[in-house]
């Protein structure tokens, strides 16, 4: 029987779909859809290094002072994954009723999460089960599938970056909301449910805002036309041959 599982390694993780490896939903967004702001945070991020360490930088030689700021951006970026990462952890299993021991740092962000919970009635029926579009051959992990105190049943992810979710989050949402079916607690297929709404929770030290997004089938299509331009992305590379020889040499 081929395989359909979502495999961690690491810090990362992959999907199987019938024992072939189909690339996930973020990973296609990340490649078919850049992120202009990217670029004009990063400059700020570096320019801030500077302004900030301006008088710790001229101690260092030239080259180190370089490598300093060639990789500030990544190490804040970084900083912030990891932050993320531990309060999704977190987040889930606060979801399930289990006891979490909070680490200091994070009290703010779990006192949200608390809050949204008890204020919302949150009642899950899907706490980050891989999710897979057989069609269209993808797969990823929304993070809670849940009916809240409006009595709908709510897709919905959790965010914790410092500005808030962006509006292409609505592609990744509505790519989990048109899968074909999920993986419950023991690895057997189901069909994926009904969804009423989607939206992103967005977690901060300071509280919590729920925003719904709008990710209808059109949007849905719109995420198809972006997994086309990620795979030509990743196509064109072999599109280049070798350079080659003048006539003349070729010829010899």
């Amino acid at each position: 029987m081929t395989e359909t599982k979502r495999r961690n390694h690491g810090r990362g993780h992959s999907y199987l779909l019938d024992g072939e490896k189909v690339p996930g939903v973020t990973t296609l967004i990340k490649e078919g859809f850049p992120r202009t702001g990217l670029v004009k945070w990063a400059a700020e991020t570096v320019a801030a290094r500077a302004v900030d360490g301006w008088d710790e930088l001229a101690e260092l030689p030239v080259s180190e002072r370089l490598r300093t700021l060639e990789k500030a951006h990544t190490e804040v970026r970084d900083s912030a994954g990891v932050r993320g990462t531990r309060v999704h952890a977190l987040a889930d299993r606060l979801v399930r009723g289990e006891e979490v021991d909070v680490p200091e740092e994070l009290a703010g962000h779990v006192e949200a999460c608390v809050k949204f919970l008890d204020e919302w009635d949150v009642d899950a029926l899907m706490v980050e089960r891989p999710v897979f579009s057989r069609r269209h051959r993808y797969g990823g992990s929304p993070d809670l599938v849940a009916t809240l105190r409006d009595g709908k049943r709510w897709l919905l992810d959790w965010k914790t970056n410092a500005r808030g979710p962006y509006g292409d989050m609505a592609f990744q949402l509505a790519a989990y909301r048109y899968a074909d079916l999920f993986l419950d607690e023991d690895g057997h297929e189901q069909p994926m449910p009904e969804i009423d709404e989607v939206g992103v929770v967005w977690l901060r030290a300071d509280g919590y805002d729920l925003y719904p997004f709008e990710a209808g089938r059109d949007v849905h299509r719109q995420f198809l036309y972006i997994c086309q331009v990620a795979q030509a992305a990743a196509a064109c590379r072999d599109y280049k041959g070798d350079a080659l020889l003048p006539p003349s040499e070729a010829a010899a």
